[in-house]
């Protein structure tokens, strides 16, 4: 339960980059607007931006709401949510990075506690660069 809501929250809703650019290999249009795009031309893919837009999720996609990965918010595109990428080009070791994340809840689980550092540390926000991370992240942490 707990690896469901942190891997897809941490995987997804904050991705390690804002996005990723492809040169297109044939000629193509854009359904929605039918805009022609051509053969070598750069098209970026916004991945912050198409998990956080409103119109794929029936939950407000700002929120830390588990339920929406274990309930199903089922509103969404296939493709507002990759966190590992998609086709032949995704990430050839997302398995590998499922399973650490796994072993690292896990032990972590077993030696601390953690706590909300309250709203004003978490105001919320995110620092973009060359890697995107939440701008204000408050927790405090017991050791046993």
């Amino acid at each position: 339960c707990i690896w469901i809501v942190l891997s897809t929250k941490f995987c997804a809703f904050f991705p390690i980059t804002s996005g990723t650019v492809r040169t297109l290999t044939v000629d193509d249009r854009l359904p929605k607007s039918n805009f022609q795009l051509s053969k070598g031309d750069s098209v970026l893919i916004p991945f912050y931006n198409l998990v956080h837009n409103t119109q794929h999720w029936s939950i407000d996609p700002e929120s830390f709401a588990p339920e929406r990965v274990l309930d199903g918010d089922k509103n969404y595109h296939p493709y507002a949510l990759f966190p590992f990428g998609s086709g032949h080009r995704q990430c050839i070791v997302q398995a590998l990075a499922r399973f650490e994340l796994k072993v690292i809840i896990a032990r972590m689980l077993q030696q601390v506690t953690f706590g909300d550092g309250g709203p004003k540390v978490n105001s919320g926000g995110t620092l973009t660069g060359l890697t995107m991370q939440p701008k204000h992240v408050g927790v405090t942490i017991g050791f046993s």
